[in-house]
């Protein structure tokens, strides 16, 4: 079984998205570090998460991966604090009583979290990506606009299973 890890944000849920109007409507730049910072420490994570919604059918979609029975899922997401994480966690759980979240702090590579060799990322994030591969894993880039800027691209995530078909067999 092939480890297979999703990203959270822009991926599952619209959040990035969300937060980036929310940004904007507040007078705050969503590109700048400082702004956002400030923005994430602030924000209600219950509420906000209720604002958001799944990305084509992601939900679904993880259902399907996680019954084809080819790959071992785990949700691995950057967090900016402690409430986001408990608040992800407790989204994925009203879905996925059994699915691993592993919140990693924004200030960490994914890479330093788990085992990436031969393992699959799913993100958004073409720069998670290229640390990805660096590190011997496989990226795969979710893009509603199926652009894979280099890496294979998914825009539902249950087109991982065709995807790898012949390499979980």
């Amino acid at each position: 079984m092939k480890e297979l890890y999703i990203d959270f944000d822009g991926v599952i849920m619209n959040t990035i998205e969300v937060s980036y109007r929310m940004m904007e409507e507040q007078g705050k730049n969503p590109k700048d570090s400082e702004d956002a910072k400030v923005f994430f420490s602030t924000l209600n994570w219950n509420q906000f998460l209720k604002q958001c919604q799944p990305i084509n059918d992601s939900i679904d979609c993880i259902g399907k991966i996680i019954d084809s029975n080819k790959f071992s899922v785990s949700i691995l997401t950057h967090i900016n604090g402690l409430e986001e994480a408990v608040e992800k966690v407790k989204y994925i759980r009203k879905h996925f009583k059994d699915l691993t979240v592993i919140p990693v702090p924004k200030q960490i590579s994914k890479t330093e979290m788990v085992h990436t060799e031969g393992a699959i990322l799913i993100d958004d994030y073409a720069g998670n990506l290229r640390e990805w591969n660096a590190a011997g894993g496989i990226g795969v880039r979710f893009s509603e606009k199926r652009n894979g800027k280099g890496f294979p691209v998914v825009d539902y995530l249950d087109q991982i299973i065709e995807m790898f078909e012949n390499i979980c067999q």
